[in-house]
């Protein structure tokens, strides 16, 4: 009886504060789609390479990659507030919070939110990180931020410097939370289902596969996990926090090895 009155306060509670989220016609999925790829390409194949020739040194290239996919994930999630603005007039937490879909998880049997739910995150977290064992195309290896993170270079340069180390945490968050996925879970998902029914996730799978066309060699790893443990998981449990929260284990992963490597 306690449970049930419980998963009803929940549910009555964020229907108070639910908005309006209209859908999107596929031209203008794409066009948003289009507002976040295009310029990380540009950034990555033509300004990195232009701002290198301005550093020093062996890293200078990794550094201006860093510097510039930076840039522009910030772009995506100024886009994000932009969108919003427009569509909601505000950016109250409480609308942006129903509008992004920044919320406790939902079970899609139950109704029950938050909880026991969030259980969900640990096979997901599981087969995001076996992701890595999956056989990719050949990486440039001078656009491998695992590979600089590995070399003497790479380990000499970070040796000490906190400066960096923020700058590297910034970018983690902008990909995993506050840039990427707040674009594709939180904003672009909610809103495919007019145009693509049951398989909206799909879709979303497959647009942000195809948005890494700053680093390409991952678009079929991307598209073949992410779609399902970012996308699919994300609508079914009605909740961006689920894709952030998964997608976020790798930025803590990276931001401990690079606050290592300063350390030492």
């Amino acid at each position: 009886m306690t449970a049930t009155r419980s998963t009803q306060h929940t549910t009555l509670s964020d229907q108070l504060h639910d908005v309006e989220v209209p859908q999107y016609s596929p031209l203008r999925v794409l066009g948003v789609w289009a507002a976040a790829a295009l310029p990380m390409a540009v950034l990555a194949w033509g300004v990195a390479p232009r701002l290198a020739d301005a550093l020093d040194g062996p890293t200078a290239l990794s550094r201006a990659l860093i510097l510039s996919l930076t840039a522009g994930m910030f772009w995506e999630l100024v886009l994000v507030l932009v969108l919003v603005r427009r569509e909601q007039g505000t950016l109250r937490w409480s609308v942006l919070k129903s509008a992004l879909w920044l919320r406790a998880p939902q079970s899609p049997r139950t109704g029950r939110r938050g909880g026991r739910v969030w259980w969900v995150l640990v096979p997901l977290m599981v087969v995001f990180a076996a992701e890595e064992f999956l056989p990719v195309l050949p990486t440039p290896a001078s656009r491998d931020l695992g590979l600089f993170l590995g070399s003497h270079a790479g380990q000499q340069f970070l040796s000490g410097n906190w400066l960096w180390l923020a700058i590297c945490v910034v970018m983690f968050a902008l990909n995993t939370a506050l840039g990427e996925e707040l674009l594709f879970r939180g904003l672009l998902l909610p809103r495919m289902q007019g145009a693509f029914g049951r398989w909206d996730w799909v879709a979303n799978g497959v647009l942000f596969a195809v948005y890494h066309l700053h680093v390409p060699w991952v678009i079929p790893q991307t598209l073949l996990v992410d779609t399902f443990v970012l996308g699919y998981s994300s609508r079914r449990y009605r909740s961006a926090l689920i894709g952030i929260a998964v997608h976020s284990a790798q930025a803590v992963f990276f931001t401990t090895l690079v606050f290592g490597l300063v350390l030492k």
